[in-house]
């Protein structure tokens, strides 16, 4: 952010830190990611954790099977060091506004991106590009054990059928019940793949145990291991090294 300030002003970057810090005697305070919920997401989380502490008692927390499918691109992500709030120096971080310092990810994606050629000739139609350099990842984790990865191939649509009939028939299942036997709990979000009444009825018959798309709190990637965590682990190692195609990853 300093920089930036520098750049835009003209002022050189020392003598921005010497006022922001010392004249103006403010402290930086880094924005923390945080995934965006309605009022009506945080009753329904409420009501559907409350109903999953019922159906499955802490020890049974050690026996669930968390699984999670993540899409790694080529490029870089956002770097968000700059991504910063600054107040006064006796501020404590408890007293600055949430929303100030959580940078949130909406529930529903909101960008487009759109392709066009103009001239006074006349101008394209506008494209609306796809994006091949992509990878997606799939695996399971539990306290008795985790899957490998599972690597969709590029190009591959993960729809249900391609979801019940690979992700899990050849791959996760088959490797949960090597872990775990008969004695495991199977958990999903409510992606459109996961909560089809044809995924559903698969896990009823295949799974000693699951966590249906009704129970599972909507919009909670806080308490799924493998989204608050193991993936973002995995993305710092990743991106150390710059990665120019998904065959070198």
């Amino acid at each position: 952010m300093l920089r930036e300030i520098s750049r835009e002003t003209g002022i050189h970057l020392s003598s921005v830190k010497r006022i922001v810090h010392h004249d103006l005697n403010l402290r930086c305070f880094k924005k923390r990611r945080a995934h965006e919920i309605t009022d009506a997401n945080c009753q329904a989380r409420l009501q559907r954790s409350r109903l999953l502490l019922r159906r499955f008692p802490q020890t049974a927390v050690d026996f669930i099977f968390f699984t999670d499918e993540k899409v790694f691109t080529v490029g870089l992500p956002v770097n968000t060091q700059n991504d910063r709030v600054y107040a006064p120096s006796s501020t404590k971080k408890h007293d600055i506004a949430p929303k100030r310092l959580l940078r949130c990810r909406p529930t529903f994606s909101k960008l487009l991106m759109v392709s066009v050629a103009v001239s006074k000739l006349g101008c394209t139609e506008l494209f609306f590009p796809t994006f091949s350099k992509l990878l997606m990842v799939s695996v399971a984790v539990s306290k008795l054990g985790c899957t490998e990865l599972f690597f969709v191939q590029p190009g591959v649509q993960v729809d249900g059928r391609y979801y019940r009939e690979v992700l899990l028939k050849e791959q996760l299942l088959p490797v949960m019940r090597c872990i775990a036997g008969d004695t495991f709990v199977f958990q999903q979000d409510s992606a459109p793949a996961h909560r089809a009444r044809d995924t559903i009825q698969l896990l009823q018959q295949e799974t000693p145990a699951f966590i249906s798309p009704d129970l599972w709190p909507p919009n909670s990637p806080d308490l799924n291991p493998v989204d608050y965590r193991i993936w973002g682990l995995m993305q710092q190692r990743l991106y150390k090294m710059p990665v120019r195609d998904t065959i070198s990853t």
